[in-house]
């Protein structure tokens, strides 16, 4: 590992310490990505359920020509982030692609572009963008640092998917322990008024969900809010209105 590289991942590092929310890591990620290139703007794109967003931008053009491309659906960011491959142009003059989109971004000052692949193996895709004044401004640079900026970003989201993920899993097991519970508690209300086995009792409440056309739990909530008084404890687990 060179000097370079442990001074990025070094730098990576204290900004992972010192910020308390992904949106400020990759803040971070874009200031480090404009100082390191002759760009006049740069920004992170996260495309979550085909909704793109910029949830990070230095320099003044950054923003207005991610929203330029969010409102034709599609533009070099777009295309990086879908394709996970870096999308260069040259000269917003010469390029043909993405409508009018070179256009604005010429008359808006701004005439090459630069867009890395971020998070291409998760649930989020995304791009790293970097808006140039002069033509074919990316041409001679050295590249490297800002794959690794990339890279950096892909390893964030990756790790914040799969905490809120893990957040998601962990909620939706809560439910079903609590829903277990009042399922349970109901079961052994039909036991003792019907004096009937566990699957006799189940069978009833469950022919009656069918027939009312609502959630087990549901039902099960119902009849212990009826019997006792009060809904049962838990989430999302008090009868339906």
């Amino acid at each position: 590992m060179s000097s370079d590289d442990t001074h990025d991942s070094a730098s990576v590092m204290q900004w992972l310490l010192e910020t308390e929310s992904l949106e400020g890591f990759l803040q971070s990620l874009a200031d480090a990505a404009l100082e390191l290139t002759r760009a006049e703007g740069a920004g992170v794109t996260i495309e979550r359920d085909h909704r793109p967003l910029t949830v990070a931008s230095a320099g003044p053009p950054a923003l207005k020509l991610d929203e330029k491309q969010y409102g034709q659906d599609d533009g070099p960011c777009l295309r990086s982030a879908r394709t996970g491959e870096e999308v260069v142009v040259e000269d917003m003059l010469r390029e043909t692609r993405w409508g009018n989109y070179p256009a604005y971004a010429a008359a808006c000052g701004i005439r090459s572009s630069f867009s890395l692949p971020i998070s291409a193996r998760t649930h989020t895709t995304g791009a790293l963008n970097l808006y140039a004044g002069p033509p074919h401004a990316f041409k001679d640079a050295d590249l490297s640092a800002l794959r690794s900026l990339a890279a950096q970003a892909t390893g964030a989201i990756a790790l914040a998917q799969r905490i809120a993920d893990a957040q998601e899993f962990a909620e939706q097991m809560q439910t079903a322990m609590h829903s277990r519970g009042v399922i349970d508690q109901a079961l052994g209300v039909i036991m003792g008024q019907r004096r009937c086995t566990a699957d006799d009792a189940f069978d009833i409440l469950r022919s009656a969900s069918q027939h009312r056309n609502i959630k087990l739990r549901d039902l099960c909530a119902e009849l212990i809010t009826n019997l006792t008084g009060q809904p049962p404890a838990g989430p999302d687990l008090r009868p339906r209105p």
